[in-house]
Parts: C-alpha cells; sequence; structure tokens
C-alpha cells in the first residue's frame, strides 16, 4: 500500500482519509489541517519526510503561473524546502493539465458551450491552465485576482492584461506571507462576508480556488454553475442553499469529498515514482490517461440544467 499525505494550511475542521485504488494498487490519501501555522507545518513536513510515499503542500501554492512565467513564494518555498527525500508537489503541475481537461470535459462530454459565456475566474495564478482553456474556448472570463486575493476592486478582462499586471506586481508580492492573499486556517471556516456582488451576479459560471470564491459570495447564486477544486459536505449543501444550479469539482471523489490538486499530483508522483522536479506534463497526461480521471458532476437543484 502507498501512503500518500497533504499537510495544508488550511482548518484542521476539513481533514479527511480515505482508502482508494489507482492502477491496482491500493493507496491511503490524508490530509492533514495545520490552521494556518506555517511553523506547525514545516515540523509535521519534517516528521512525515522518508516515512511516506509523496506528500503534498495544500491550502499554499509554491509557484504561480501568468503565461510562460513562473513565481515562486516565500513561504510556499520555505514549506517545499522541508522535505528532503520524499517526492512532494503543491498541485500546480497538476493543474496545468488536469484543469485543462476539465474545460474540454464541460464542452464535448457536458455539452456547456462556453463561447461567450460569462466567467468569473476569481483566481487565475494559481489556476493559468483552467483560465487559459477558458480563454481559448472563446468564453468572457473576467480574471478576479486583484479583487479577491487582495481585496481591491479591479476586474482585468484580458489576459494579456492580466499577465502584465502579474509581471509587474508578482515579484514584490511574493515576497509577503501568504495570509496576506488566501484565508488559511480557522478563517476558512467563518461565514461569506458577502461583498463585490456584481461580479457574482453577471457570471453564468464561477470558477477556481473554492475559498477564493467563498470568502466573498452572496447570499444567492441562483442558477450558476460553480467549477472549483476541494469541497467538502458541508460545502456542497452550503452551495445548494445558495441556489447553485450545478458544481463541478476538477478532481473526483475520494471517499466523499473532492481532495485538493495537490493530493492527486502527489498520488501520481508516487506511481510516477519520480521526483517532482523531473515530472513532465507527458508524464502527468500518460498516468491520467491510464486513470481515466473525470471531473466530479453534481446537479444541486431538482430539476438538472442543461448545457
Amino acid at each position: 500500500m502507498k501512503t500518500v499525505v497533504s499537510v495544508s494550511l488550511g482548518s484542521s475542521s476539513r481533514d479527511h482519509r480515505a482508502a482508494v485504488e489507482l492502477l491496482g494498487e491500493e493507496f491511503d490519501i490524508a490530509r492533514i489541517g495545520m490552521d494556518g501555522s506555517i511553523d506547525r507545518a514545516a515540523t509535521k513536513l519534517r516528521e512525515l519526510d522518508a516515512t511516506v510515499d509523496a506528500i503534498g503542500l495544500g491550502g499554499i501554492d509554491v509557484y504561480l503561473y501568468a503565461g510562460t512565467k513562473r513565481y515562486a513564494l516565500r513561504d510556499g518555498l520555505r514549506l517545499l524546502e522541508a522535505v528532503k527525500q520524499t517526492p512532494v508537489a503543491d498541485g500546480s503541475g497538476l493543474k496545468n493539465t488536469l484543469e485543462r481537461e476539465a474545460i474540454r470535459f464541460l464542452q464535448d462530454e457536458l455539452e456547456v458551450p462556453l463561447r461567450g459565456r460569462k466567467v468569473l475566474m476569481v483566481s487565475a495564478l494559481d489556476r493559468f491552465g483552467m483560465a487559459q482553456a477558458l480563454v481559448d474556448a472563446g468564453a468572457d472570463v473576467l480574471f478576479g485576482d486583484f479583487i479577491f486575493a487582495l481585496d481591491l476592486d479591479k476586474p482585468v478582462r484580458s489576459l494579456g492584461e492580466f499577465e502584465q499586471l502579474a509581471e509587474r506586481y508578482l515579484p514584490d508580492a511574493c515576497k509577503l506571507p501568504f495570509q496576506f492573499f488566501y484565508p488559511t486556517g480557522k478563517k476558512q471556516d467563518r461565514p461569506p462576508q458577502p461583498k463585490y456582488p456584481e461580479y457574482y451576479a453577471e457570471a453564468d459560471i464561477i470558477a477556481g480556488d473554492f475559498h477564493f470564491m467563498r470568502q466573498f459570495m452572496p447570499e444567492r447564486l441562483d442558477g450558476k454553475v460553480v467549477l472549483t477544486n476541494t469541497v467538502t459536505a458541508g460545502d456542497i449543501e452550503e452551495l445548494r442553499s445558495r441556489g447553485v444550479a450545478r458544481l463541478i469539482t476538477t478532481t473526483p471523489d475520494f471517499g466523499g469529498r473532492s481532495f485538493g490538486t495537490n493530493v492527486i499530483e502527489a498520488a501520481l508522483l508516487a506511481i510516477l515514482r519520480k521526483p517532482w522536479s523531473e515530472v513532465t506534463d507527458a508524464d502527468y497526461a500518460g498516468v491520467l490517461q491510464a486513470l481515466a480521471l473525470k471531473p466530479r458532476v453534481i446537479e444541486l437543484q431538482a430539476h438538472p440544467i442543461a448545457g
């Protein structure tokens, strides 16, 4: 049996463990929340090093992407460097393959027309593959990175402008504590603080990291499609109560919930038996094809939406 552990800066209330079979091999997969503490996360990573088959870094990114450029976050690098022997990943490598495939799945298998569809991409920096695939599909995408990461009312509506702003601001911003950008620890448990409702209201599809979209989520999201990553049973019911019509998670159901991309990427590292730095997009694509993983689709209202 292979063991994969995600050490997350998120709330411990979202911890989960599941036994799954991948390519004929049993996996014990667990997520452990550190309630926002970088120090505790680094200590846990050092404890796990050389004792498990692969490790995921959850609730934080090591690298952010915009166009062809990669930006390293100070706190993410600190956690990455705490692990010396075990393969470790933050999910960013897999996002570029798995989440692009999710957009194809929307169009081809769910028959969701994307051309001209209004999409609120709450954060493109940590899911650039998804954002680029949506733009390539003809969607009208609003990039909400400044709005939802920095709480600045600065919508960006073109990929070119987004890449220019990233190049201008990210080198300095990446030196700041990660909690400055992203709700970690107990902040993930507090109720949403509604703000910027107009951007939610105009969107047909709300896409990206769940915690980014939830922190300012309005009371009603009637008829919306949500495309996201990690959700618990409680998150699903919350979205249902707000009127969301369809929920799509880019990762499948493992033991009653979807894990983050960092967990799936760590599992792939255990299968590939390669360090993260040596894995290519082709490696990921080959294993994903063999696994035949598909997004999880949940119709949240009594009458499923068409397209």
